[in-house]
């Protein structure tokens, strides 16, 4: 999305000073020496922006290193004793998933702040995924000075556009700097910033970039940093209006659903805001009471293993022979859709209505273009806005049977996938020990590709309740250690589960152990490559005229217990399952450990084929 900039106060520079001469006062009490230096203004005005944020509610900063940026990291330094929370990092890429993570976790903007260059081009793939994610991040960037763009000056590019295509608001400081910007310039920006990252005007939550042009000299003297060090504990002169919700939207009543006839529910990833999750809950246990629907949860849902919600786990190994008895006719759609191809493919024939709400983002979300309505208004004000008379009623017998012959299909899979799974060590049979095994209420992160999918169609239906996050918005795989990071951080503890080639695309995430605040579990399938390429078509057994190990799997010899030994990470390969409940009890009280487990990916994507063909033949339906 291309977004408006802020142009920020009129008041321009002249030799280090406000254009009336008078310095920029923050808070009471000051003492109000004329013409400050430029780097005494610069810092005033980093300190008023950040101090603007935390007040609306920012609780991270991670601060990357860098010099143009001098000024925002005093400032962040400073602002630490006022409850900000500070963290540091040498990669801008890691950086910005670290934040992305938290900002998940917790619901709330943490912001990014780095040096101008290619430093901003780092923060690309985690705004992207923000964008897709519907997650706010706030991107704070050095720059330099307009005058100094497309003359050759060192480390000058046009980095405010580097980000324009995946934030919501773009806003900038005026050609003067930031320096230039009143205090009530800095609040309303600080406003701006943090109501377009939670989602304001139609828009959902999401990236925010602020790319700040700041004047040299940037570095205060003593005398200067001993003065405006008051500055962190000094009261904003000018109030800031906390950023508002967006508005909910029309009360959309059933939208062509009936709920005395049969249908489905499918449940996608979830990304609503933590607030949310139990009146989500609670809403969607009220419908299904009342219309008797099965559910189809995907993995990331968040759904499976809550009390009180019977759930069809197992739908994308079934709808691959699915009897015509269990055809349907309306679905009601809550959120993204999930991964599985084989769901998608099964709701093109489903044929009848199908109503999409999401937990507040309005942007298309059906690819399919199956959906007569969508509604963001949140699945919880959905349920409390249909008429009072449906609830009086009590589900129908066909719903009922409908629901009986789904649950029925998904006790014989479960049962034959219990007997399939219980032998030798493998992805799908990890899946589904893992799910058996993690705590209750451990937050897990998913990585993309093979562990994600293996989640949702392998794990046990029995297994606890717990948070599980993924980042399928771009589905990209460059910072997924970092950002399993930032969620443990965030939350406390967190297990990430994730193949080789993802972990090693962000090996500087385990640059994070000293500052991590929570514990963190790494779970690793090494299968010596691209697991998830082994399922592509291409994949011919025999004689083939491409090499497919080189083109696709692309094996790496890594050894990872080495590799996080080098990091100070302890780490342990897994062995027999009758030991891996023991591995997992010592790797969650570890502030950060790997548990690996060596695969063969060839004979795993054997494994999967052999149980789609088994869940074709269940029992006769009642």
């Amino acid at each position: 999305m291309v977004a408006a900039q802020e142009t920020g106060g009129a008041d321009s520079l002249a030799k280090g000073t406000r254009e009336d001469g008078a310095s920029i006062l923050l808070g009471p009490g000051l003492p109000n020496a004329p013409r400050p230096s430029l780097a005494a203004l610069n810092l005033q005005a980093a300190v008023g922006l950040l101090r603007a944020l935390l007040d609306l509610g920012l609780g991270q900063v991670v601060l990357c290193p860098g010099s143009r940026s001098s000024p925002l990291a005093v400032a962040a330094g400073w602002l630490e004793p006022a409850g900000l929370e500070l963290v540091t990092a040498i990669d801008e890429r890691s950086a910005a998933f670290f934040a992305l993570g938290c900002s998940r976790a917790t619901g709330r903007p943490a912001a990014v702040v780095t040096t101008s260059g290619t430093a901003v081009a780092n923060l690309l793939p985690a705004a992207v995924e923000a964008d897709f994610g519907a997650i706010p991040l706030l991107l704070i960037t050095a720059d330099r000075p307009l005058r100094l763009k497309g003359c050759g000056a060192n480390q000058t590019v046009n980095q405010e556009t580097f980000l324009a295509d995946s934030v919501r608001w773009l806003g900038q400081a005026p050609a003067a700097g930031l320096a230039a910007m009143a205090p009530a310039d800095l609040a309303a920006m600080a406003s701006r910033a943090m109501a377009a990252a939670l989602g304001q005007g139609g828009q959902p939550a999401g990236p925010v970039h602020l790319n700040l042009a700041i004047e040299e000299p940037l570095h205060a003297d003593a005398a200067a940093l001993t003065q405006l060090a008051q500055l962190a504990q000094a009261p904003l002169a000018t109030s800031v209006s906390q950023a508002a919700a967006a508005p909910a939207g029309p009360v959309l009543g059933l939208a062509g659903l009936d709920p005395d006839r049969p249908g489905v529910v499918v449940a996608g990833p979830w990304r609503g805001q933590p607030q949310q999750w139990d009146p989500f809950v609670a809403a969607l246990r009220r419908w299904l009471e009342r219309t008797g629907w099965p559910l189809l949860s995907d993995g990331l849902s968040g759904l499976r293993g809550v009390p009180g919600l019977e759930q069809v786990h197992g739908y994308d190994l079934l709808l691959d022979d699915l009897p015509e008895g269990l055809a349907c006719q309306q679905v009601l759609r809550l959120g993204p859709l999930p991964a599985s191809r084989r769901l998608q493919r099964w709701l093109e024939t489903c044929g009848g209505q199908q109503l999409l709400v999401s937990e507040g983002d309005p942007r298309g979300l059906d690819p399919l273009k199956l959906c007569q309505q969508q509604t963001a208004m949140g699945l919880a004000d959905w349920v409390a806005g249909l008429p009072e008379a449906i609830w009086t009623q009590p589900s129908t017998e066909a719903c009922r049977a409908y629901a009986r012959a789904w649950h029925q299909r998904e006790r014989e899979l479960q049962a034959q996938l219990d007997q399939a799974l219980a032998g030798a060590c493998s992805e799908p049979a990890l899946a589904r020990q893992l799910s058996r095994l993690l705590p209750e209420g451990v937050p897990v992160v998913m990585a993309n590709s093979s562990p994600v999918r293996d989640w949702e169609s392998f794990g046990d239906p029995k297994g606890k309740a717990r948070p599980v996050f993924g980042f399928r918005g771009a589905s990209g795989i460059d910072g997924t250690l970092s950002v399993a990071c930032g969620v443990a951080h965030s939350l406390g503890q967190a297990v990430l589960i994730t193949g080789d080639l993802a972990l090693l695309h962000d090996t500087n995430g385990w640059l994070w152990r000293p500052q991590l605040a929570g514990r963190l579990t790494v779970v690793l399938i090494n299968n010596a490559g691209g697991g998830i390429f082994e399922q592509l078509p291409i994949r011919l057994e025999g004689d083939s005229p491409l090499d497919f190990e080189r083109l696709f799997a692309m094996p790496q010899p890594v050894e990872a217990l080495a590799l996080a030994a080098a990091y100070g990470v302890p780490a342990r390969r897994l062995g027999a399952w009758s030991g891996l409940a023991a591995d997992l009890a010592w790797a969650l009280e570890q502030p950060l450990a790997l548990l690996e487990l060596r695969t063969d990916r060839q004979q795993d994507a054997r494994q999967r084929h052999a149980l789609r063909r088994m869940a074709h033949a269940p029992s006769p339906l009642p």
